[in-house]
């Protein structure tokens, strides 16, 4: 008998998540001693209120209990509906990584690029997220976040479908529930005042948010010497300097404050800010990460 064609779309969305996820086994053996430690959770651990004010209906999940069941929203349609308060919606976590060209970026052929280590992070920690029973959305992506083991598919397969030529650096603002929070992963090195605007507008949804900055190496040091020729990814046109050694140093002071600009902004709006570079391992950002989610709110 064929598989119906959703059935077919869900097995490839699982295999690929697999493919993505099994690239680094030693990460996910990290990602279980990290739930194991933090045993109570996220949900045990933030302050959102009483949580009795309504926020939406949402359609009905595996593992919803039957009682949630809105049986007068769910007359009025096929599907049937589950009554979601506030607090209930605010035990979301909203992901997104910069899927853009400048992402492709890596500087030596035994490195990964910058995408896949952002992918492999928010996939993993999506993992981590959903087994301590978590409601997990990919931002521009989902309407309403989601929970249970089929997430990770989802993920994967819209992370895959994504169109790298046309993917922006920043993603767009879309309104979320109060309390929820919001991981971005992504190089950041689109102009300050255009990140401050946007992180501004989630942060006055009182949204908590956590960037993850992800670099090269090179982008930090800027190893090169003599002649050389670089090539934007995004457009930007070729830069040829014939002594690149001695624009080492201001190269890295421009570097240093954008870094320096997005920890401001990050401390400004009460958010969390975070390096990774592709030449260290990926356990150390997951471990960081998934505290800083578990972390009470002031």
């Amino acid at each position: 008998m064929a598989l119906a064609p959703a059935v077919r779309r869900r097995e490839a969305a699982e295999q690929r998540a697999e493919r993505l996820a099994g690239a680094l086994p030693p990460l996910m053996v990290a990602a279980d001693r990290v739930a194991a430690t933090v045993a109570q959770g996220v949900h045990g651990r933030r302050r959102v209120g009483t949580g009795e004010t309504f926020w939406q209906f949402r359609h009905y999940q595996h593992g919803d209990p039957i009682n949630r069941i809105d049986w007068r929203q769910s007359a009025k349609s096929r599907p049937t509906f589950v009554r979601e308060t506030e607090w209930e919606a605010a035990q979301s976590v909203w992901l997104w990584r910069d899927g853009s060209p400048s992402m492709r970026y890596r500087s030596k052929a035994d490195l990964d690029a910058k995408s896949d280590h952002a992918t492999i992070l928010l996939l993993a920690l999506a993992a981590l997220l959903l087994r301590g029973g978590e409601h997990v959305g990919l931002l521009g992506a989902d309407r309403l976040p989601r929970r249970g083991r089929a997430v990770i598919g989802r993920l994967a397969l819209a992370l895959d479908a994504e169109p790298a030529e046309s993917a922006p650096s920043l993603p767009a603002f879309e309104p979320l529930p109060r309390h929820a929070q919001i991981v971005l992963i992504g190089d950041f090195l689109s102009p300050l005042e255009d990140t401050d605007r946007l992180l501004r507008r989630f942060a006055a949804g009182r949204i908590r948010g956590h960037l993850v900055q992800v670099v090269d190496p090179a982008e930090e040091d800027l190893p090169f010497d003599g002649h050389v020729r670089f090539q934007g990814l995004e457009a930007e046109g070729v830069v040829a300097l014939e002594r690149v050694e001695r624009s080492r140093s201001d190269y890295r002071s421009r570097f240093e404050a954008q870094r320096a600009g997005l920890a401001e902004i990050a401390r400004q709006i009460g958010w969390t800010f975070a390096v990774h570079r592709t030449d260290r391992p990926l356990q150390a950002a997951l471990l960081s990460l998934f505290m800083a989610l578990a972390m009470p709110e002031n």
